[in-house]
């Protein structure tokens, strides 16, 4: 199979027990799944995992294995309960040393502030040995990969910062493009013409999302491809088709 007809995809383990208890609301699938998306891979699975060492090395070695990279958000911070980065070295059976890049970053970083680079502070210097650094423009502390394995932070501004650091790096595909329609119609009036739709344009998918706005129900419908003008032009027709059946348009879709 060749690199541009291969489907690439990646899965993200998200990571802490904040999240699962509903104490913190996590923000990470939403633009890891969109920066995927710009690099051409497609986020195909995503878990939410305790903060537990043996869960976190299972599931890393699950999700490595079956797709081509592997994210993890969150637990790599500079306190006790941070055990990402000792979880994942135990799945690819290596020892957690200190990065010496790292740690001159760290010491840099923290050389004019209280404390400087503290035990604490050092054990964001902490790698699973064998890996490479993420640049981190935001807090200096750096994320890291290993094998097909990307450990991001859990905080979304500096996920995204290390996600930033990562652009062009990775080998995949076409991006997903997507066109939405939408319209004053109930998905169950429509399913038809839907599936019509769909079938007339191989190589689209159509996907449909109610919606309850300005005392009335409706549903976008979202076109997607890896092929652009396919899309718009299926967008283009099935406004037609639900114009025709007597549905009103909205413009843009909701």
């Amino acid at each position: 199979m060749s690199e541009q007809a291969k489907v690439w995809t990646a899965a993200l383990a998200v990571i802490g027990d904040e999240i699962l208890s509903g104490r913190t609301q996590d923000r990470n699938v939403a633009q890891v799944a969109t920066w995927l998306n710009e690099q051409g891979i497609r986020l195909a699975e995503v878990r939410i995992v305790p903060d537990d060492s043996g869960r976190i090395a299972e599931t890393v070695n699950e999700l490595r294995a079956r797709h081509d990279y592997l994210f993890t958000t969150g637990g790599i911070g500079p306190t006790h309960d941070d055990i990402t980065v000792d979880a994942i070295a135990a799945a690819f059976g290596v020892r957690v040393v200190v990065h010496p890049e790292a740690r001159a970053v760290l010491e840099e970083y923290y050389r004019d502030r209280p404390g400087g680079l503290n035990e604490a502070r050092l054990r964001m210097a902490r790698v699973p040995e064998g890996a490479e650094l993420i640049f981190n423009p935001s807090t200096a502390a750096p994320g890291v990969k290993i094998g097909n394995v990307y450990i991001l932070a859990g905080v979304p501004n500096i996920a995204a910062s290390m996600l930033q650091a990562l652009a062009g790096r990775l080998a995949g595909g076409r991006p997903m493009v997507s066109v939405t329609v939408g319209a004053r119609a109930a998905e169950s009036e429509v399913a038809q013409l839907l599936r019509e739709t769909e079938e007339a344009h191989p190589g689209v998918a159509i996907g449909s999302y109610p919606f309850f706005k300005d005392g009335g129900y409706g549903a976008n419908f979202v076109i997607r491809s890896e092929d652009g003008n396919l899309a718009r032009v299926t967008g283009e027709d099935l406004a037609e088709r639900l114009r025709a059946a007597g549905y009103e348009p909205v413009e843009g879709g909701i």
